[in-house]
């Protein structure tokens, strides 16, 4: 009966128009989606943020989501569309590589307020949510600087794109910023979407890095993060973390996790849609709105020593002061 309901409200809202989205939901008007990353769901990484987030959610309201989780991101359609029959009016959807896509289909459901994590769209029924990448970066090259015993480190990124372009740049200037005589390696572990979900190759070229001289590495590599660890851990160096806190998956060889709340971006997405106060257009995420930062708990606190947190905390605040300037390699 709710589906039937929700069916009708949503033509309603289409006939109506898109002044309609800026209204207060009804109950019966709200159904929450979620369109994760293709990959796992419970990858102590991105998509599992996302998956927190709607289970806060849902716990804390009693209002229960639907998911998909495509194998490929030619599914894309095909994933939507069976949200949008199951009722959902508002849907976010985790991936940079969702934004063309979006743009071709958000015009022609009007009245779906559709979320999008990390890539911006620009039309009147998609809210973007990005992150800024750099800031947390920053602070975690800051640390692989100061734990490094060998006066190199590395940065490890699935593909060579844009967003992890940001991180890049956020790592480099934190680690010179610690340590101005730092040595910095960067590869990455392929050329296309896949190299997310391969942790054979991601350990293949953490081994080339340990043996170029580096013994902390950065990994961010979603499900690939796990070959790098792996290969941390048996190689007896450090690696650093992303997206979720991933200190507990390796204690003592994961030095810390530069988290990126998408967890907070979909709860909040939720929660504004429930409420109406959702709005379209870009919000940015950065450490003045804790959408990044480092991971500090019992997993990782004997690696990382009182005087390293001071100077972590006193970048932070020159960060947020605007003292500190990072840039992110646009």
């Amino acid at each position: 009966m709710t589906t039937h309901l929700s069916r009708r409200c949503v033509l309603a809202l289409g006939a109506a128009g898109l002044a309609t989205l800026a209204a207060p939901a009804r109950a019966q008007d709200f159904a929450p989606g979620l369109l994760y990353a293709v990959g796992q769901k419970f990858d102590k990484s991105f998509n599992e943020g996302a998956f927190t987030g709607a289970e806060r959610f849902k716990e804390a309201t009693g209002v229960a989501y639907r998911d998909y989780l495509p194998a490929s991101t030619a599914q894309f359609d095909q994933a939507v569309a069976a949200l949008l029959r199951r009722g959902v009016t508002d849907l976010a959807l985790i991936g940079f590589y969702y934004a063309a896509p979006l743009a071709s289909l958000a015009p022609r459901h009007p009245a779906v307020r559709f979320t999008l994590v990390d890539a911006v769209v620009e039309a009147p029924n998609v809210q973007s949510v990005t992150f800024k990448e750099q800031e947390g970066s920053f602070l975690v090259g800051m640390l692989a600087a100061m734990a490094s015993r060998t006066g190199t480190v590395g940065f490890i990124g699935a593909l060579d794109i844009p967003l992890i372009r940001k991180f890049i740049a956020g790592f480099q200037q934190g680690a010179r910023h610690a340590r101005p005589d730092i040595g910095l390696l960067v590869n990455f572990v392929g050329t296309t979407p896949a190299a997310f979900n391969d942790p054979t190759t991601g350990a293949e070229v953490a081994k080339a890095q340990f043996q170029r001289g580096a013994d902390v590495v950065f990994a961010g590599a979603g499900v690939s993060n796990f070959g790098i660890f792996a290969a941390a851990k048996d190689g007896g160096r450090l690696a650093i973390g992303v997206d979720s806190n991933q200190n507990h998956l390796y204690p003592g060889t994961i030095l810390t996790s530069m988290l990126k709340r998408v967890d907070l971006a979909v709860e909040r997405a939720f929660g504004e849609g429930r409420s109406g106060a959702w709005a379209p257009g870009p919000r940015a995420l950065g450490l003045a709105e804790r959408g990044v930062d480092y991971a500090l708990d019992d997993n990782n606190r004997a690696l990382v020593t009182p005087a390293m947190r001071d100077r972590l905390e006193e970048a932070r605040e020159g960060i947020i002061r605007g003292r500190i300037r990072v840039a992110d390699a646009s």
